[in-house]
Order: structure tokens, then sequence, then C-alpha cells
């Protein structure tokens, strides 16, 4: 199958916000995943309600809620205008920040149900050798629910390569900047004679999403080998 211009630029600009909704998202979906797994704190509740607000909010209402806040006139889109000179209302970052919110809650579940398998007595013993809380996250956690996190990593960059409502609300669907493959199945199915062109993006999708999803089940069994899981 040989790809057009407009669909390899729809592609290429799938897989670019995925990566960066991942790679930006990743850290914080560690560090909440283990503060609602292991500690107990006032407001923990409600931390987890918003956690999982995009889930159960429709795409388009978050995608407003993102123009509000984040668009050239929301309170911190202006500040990230004024002191950085950053834009994200209908660019392609914007599309990632989309992305990376809508993913956001399948990450930190994956992984808060890794640590919570974890046994904390582990961390205990690494304790009674010496070991403070960097070293026995990084020495003891981190490598166990390392499957954990690939897994996430994985369920969010699939939200993030489907994500449509958010996206088309907060940046809409300008080709070469932030129309991504959702986006461009919508339009070729708006246009007579383009179902084929629809088609085409829908294999192609599906082939990205099943290519993701055996790397990920290659890279998680590797894993569990090299920490004595499998």
């Amino acid at each position: 199958m040989t790809l057009r211009d407009e669909e390899w630029a729809a592609l290429t600009l799938s897989l670019q916000v995925s990566v960066v909704a991942v790679l930006f998202t990743l850290p914080l979906a560690v560090l909440v995943a283990y503060l609602l797994a292991r500690r107990e704190f006032p407001g923990k509740g409600l931390l987890s309600a918003l956690v999982h607000l995009p889930l159960v909010l429709p795409p388009v209402v978050t995608g407003y809620l993102l123009l509000l806040t984040f668009g050239r006139n929301g309170a911190v889109g202006r500040w990230l205008d004024e002191i950085f000179g950053l834009v994200l209302a209908f660019r392609w970052t914007g599309a990632a920040l989309a992305a990376g919110i809508m993913g956001f809650p399948l990450m930190v579940r994956a992984i808060r149900l890794a640590i919570e398998a974890v046994d904390p007595r582990l961390n205990a013993a690494a304790s009674t050798l010496g070991a403070g809380p960097w070293a026995r996250f990084f020495l003891v956690t981190l490598p166990l629910i390392a499957p954990g996190i690939l897994a996430g990593c994985v369920l969010g960059f699939a939200k993030a390569m489907g994500e449509f409502g958010a996206t088309i609300t907060f940046v809409a669907n300008i080709p070469g900047e932030t129309q991504t493959l959702p986006s461009a199945i919508y339009a070729f199915l708006q246009v007579p004679g383009a179902e084929d062109a629809a088609m085409r993006m829908v294999v192609l999708s599906l082939v990205v999403a099943v290519g993701a999803v055996l790397i990920s089940e290659w890279l998680s069994r590797r894993v569990a080998e090299r920490i004595g899981r499998s």
C-alpha cells in the first residue's frame, strides 16, 4: 500500500503526538500512581477522581476545557504565550497535550496495579539494609513495576493514537499541522467518494495499534525474564 503525502503527514503527526504525549506524562503518571498505591493523605479520593475524570467526561468537554484553560486567552495559555512564547491551541503541541490528558488515567491505572502487586516487605527489607526512599524506589520498586510501566505506556500510546474528540475541539483539524489519523478519517468520510481513502487510514491505524501491542508484549516478556518473573 503506497501512502499519499497527506496520509504520510497524518501518520507521522499521529506518531509524533503519541510519543510526545507518553514521554511527557509518564513521570507524572508514575508519581501519581505511587501516591495512590502507597500513601495515605487528605484529598486522596479527590486526586483519584481528578485523574480518572477524562475517562467519564465526554472528550469534547475535555477539549473545550482545554481551550478555555490553554487557549490564547485562557488563564494558563496567555501566561505560556507571554512568558515562553508557547502556543498550544490549534498546534500539534496542543494535540499532544490533549492526547496525554486522555491517556493519563489508563497509564496511572496500569502502573498503580503494578505497584500494588509489589510486596511491601521487600522495601522493608531494603530499608533494614540502609536503603533510603529513593534507593528503595529505583533499586527495588522500579525494576519490579517495569512491565506495568510498559503496559501503561502502550495504553497511553494507543489512546493517544485514537484520540479524536478532545483533539479536534482543542486544535481543530488542520492538514499538516493538527490532522492526526482519526481526524483524517473523519475528514475523508465527509467527502463523497473518499471512502477508499478513509479505509486506508483505518487499515493504517489497525496496523500501528497491533504493532504497538505486539512490541509491548515482547518487551514485557523480556523485562519479566530479566527480573526473574517468568
